[in-house]
């Protein structure tokens, strides 16, 4: 097992990758730093986070000061507070992958350290973790949450209330075997919704576990670094806060399309359809994956004609998905009840300049109304559907790319999948995860590492701890970018602007040494 330390200070002077070359110990003080970062995330959240409309563990208490007032501003500082040190020790953890000092056993701690306060934790930057139950709950008592919103349930009060305005009316979005497994976690903890969150984490652990298997595996296939991808797939702040800590449903659906790919990279052809099928019943986006496994299937085919290799492919790939997707439908909703698809628009009702496109109309629309009185909502949908039309077209391009199969296969799915996020509307912070996740088990360049520690931290704070939007609130979001930056250019050089030196006091021997090297505090 590779081993590191937390302690040793080089020179900065020194070449990035030489400040981290001495031989050391485990990363203690990191992995503390991250879990005391993630526990006072729990802890703040009673008070900034997903709170309850009537929360049973304060309520009306002597602890229940923290949600009002003064009381969650401080809530707030240590939320934010926390999760400063959780980016910093992901990042310090970060350098010490780059340079090579640690292996894949000590990032695999830290995220299961970082993750275990988050279990008990409310929900933190969004609360569809109460859409979920809601609509769990309609399918126990024989609603069809693809026809109505929760609001129509007469029973569970708490979990009713608790479901976000926007969604109390509005149609389930998710795939019929998400919505199963909501449902036998409702008829489990019925109107304690404390339970309902815990119970949902530990469910979507099974998606987490089923990631951690497939990565090494898929790493020794996409010609990647284990420590590299589990850094970037399971350590990063859009894993432990955002899709375990949220919670969010993606983390399951992960868990079948990395372990459907990696069977597609090993030939098991028929293995990758279903698990890729199960993951899109459980969120419709996974079915990105399924047109690429075709050309994996077609490529290793005998025979000489392409052609017919990948209409056989192709129809034997229809021949699975059909009769599981079916199956699927049918076990988790009792009939077979296509609704769902219908209600993958409700997420469009989301509009912010986060989606690319939404945000071009929204920008359009502002520079017109400075001499027009005009409404936003055309420009926004033209926006959109021009950005459906492009990304149509770079679908089809980067599958027509991918006909030879394998590994450059993976490689288009998953920035196709990227695409998707970006341009399909809505784009949620999450979303990224989807592409990320097999991109991790890719050769990476430091600089792009770089930018996807901006990235993460970007997106993980566009919306405030209780799950509403901050991408319009200009001064805070210049904050977030100024924030991104300065974690993205930690990865490559610690304290890259000197604000921990100048506070540290010179050491004697540097007063007395001829020529004294400035040393730096990761």
């Amino acid at each position: 097992m590779a081993t590191t330390t937390d302690s040793a200070q080089p020179s900065a002077t020194s070449a990035p990758d030489a400040q981290f070359l001495a031989p050391s110990r485990f990363p203690y003080r990191t992995i503390a730093m991250g879990t005391i970062g993630t526990t006072l995330l729990m802890l703040a959240a009673l008070g900034a986070g997903g709170i309850l409309i009537r929360d049973p563990v304060l309520g009306h208490g002597p602890l229940s000061w923290i949600r009002y007032g003064h009381g969650r501003a401080l809530a707030n500082a240590l939320l934010y507070l926390g999760f400063a040190l959780v980016v910093w020790a992901w990042v310090r953890l970060g350098r010490y992958v780059l340079a090579g000092r640690i292996g894949s056993k000590p990032i695999l701690i830290a995220a299961l350290c970082w993750m275990a306060p988050l279990l008990v934790s409310p929900p933190l930057f969004t609360r569809d973790v109460f859409s979920y139950l809601g609509q769990g709950a309609q399918l126990l008592y024989g609603l069809d949450p693809y026809a109505n919103g929760p609001a129509e349930l007469d029973v569970l009060p708490n979990v009713v209330q608790n479901v976000h305005p926007l969604w109390q009316t509005t149609p389930a979005p998710y795939g019929p075997l998400f919505l199963l497994i909501s449902k036998g976690i409702v008829s489990l903890t019925q109107d304690n919704m404390i339970a309902g969150v815990i119970l949902t984490r530990a469910v979507l652990l099974v998606g987490l576990g089923m990631t951690l298997w497939a990565l090494p595996r898929l790493v020794k296939h996409l010609g990647g670094k284990l420590p590299v991808a589990l850094w970037l797939a399971v350590a990063s702040p859009m894993m432990v806060i955002h899709l375990f800590g949220g919670p969010h449903n993606d983390l399951m659906m992960l868990g079948f399309l990395t372990t459907g790919v990696l069977a597609a990279l090993e030939r098991k052809y028929v293995v990758a359809v279903v698990l890729v099928t199960v993951g899109m019943l459980i969120k419709p986006t996974a079915a990105v994956a399924l047109p690429f496994i075709v050309w994996m299937w077609a490529a290793n085919m005998s025979g000489e004609s392409k052609v017919k290799n990948f209409f056989k492919a192709g129809a034997a790939s229809v021949g699975l998905f059909l009769p599981v997707f079916v199956a699927g439908t049918w076990v988790s909703l009792g009939s077979l009840n296509l609704g769902w698809w219908s209600g993958l628009a409700a997420p469009q009702l989301i509009a912010n300049w986060l989606n690319f496109p939404t945000g071009i109309g929204e920008a359009v629309y502002n520079l017109v109304h400075l001499v027009a009185n005009v409404q936003p909502s055309p420009f926004v949908t033209v926006a959109r559907a021009i950005a459906m039309i492009g990304l149509v077209v770079f679908g089809i391009r980067q599958w027509w790319l991918a006909r030879e199969g394998g590994s450059k296969a993976v490689y288009r799915a998953a920035i196709t999948l990227l695409a998707v996020a970006i341009l399909m509307p809505p784009t949620l912070p999450w979303y990224l995860t989807w592409g990320f996740v097999l991109i991790s088990a890719f050769p990476w360049e430091r600089r792009n590492l770089s930018a996807v520690v901006a990235v993460s931290v970007f997106v993980t704070l566009v919306y405030y701890p209780t799950g509403e939007q901050a991408l319009y609130d200009w001064w805070f979001i210049a904050i977030v970018v100024l924030v991104s930056l300065y974690a993205a250019a930690s990865l490559l050089r610690p304290d890259p602007l000197g604000l921990i030196s100048a506070w540290r006091r010179p050491r004697k021997d540097e007063f007395l040494s001829e020529a004294p090297a400035t040393t730096t505090q990761d």
